[in-house]
């Protein structure tokens, strides 16, 4: 590797670092960051090693435009709830074993209502 692509890549180097900083920024600064990814991608295709190559045609000329890759600054999910007694959360619902306790009150209740009700009009 030559000096002017030392020269070259730390410049890249800088402009990803930088980046990957104006990433973890709120505003205009994380619009900027993956331009700026994109700017140090293409600026490692300028080594002049490799524009050497590709005037002997030891090396394609024919490849995408670069894409650069910011990464994020920090986590994607959000907090987990801090559990409390027992495993349980403040927005878990109430206990499964009395909710189909009370649905078979309510069914066995109804089922009876209507049976009452079924002997006051018989056909």
């Amino acid at each position: 590797m030559t000096r002017a692509d030392q020269t070259i890549e730390r410049a890249a180097d800088k402009l990803q670092a930088l980046a990957d900083k104006a990433s973890g920024q709120n505003g205009i600064k994380a619009k900027l960051a993956q331009p700026l990814a994109d700017d140090a991608a293409f600026l490692r295709k300028l080594k002049p090693s490799l524009m050497r190559a590709r005037l002997k045609g030891q090396a394609p000329t024919n490849q995408k435009p670069a894409e650069g890759t910011v990464a994020p600054s920090g986590p994607q999910l959000g907090d987990r709830p801090e559990p409390t007694s027992l495993g349980k959360t403040e927005k878990d619902g109430p206990n499964p074993y009395l909710v189909v306790g009370a649905a078979f009150v309510v069914g066995v209740f109804v089922a009876k209502w209507i049976d009452w009700r079924g002997h006051a009009h018989p056909r």
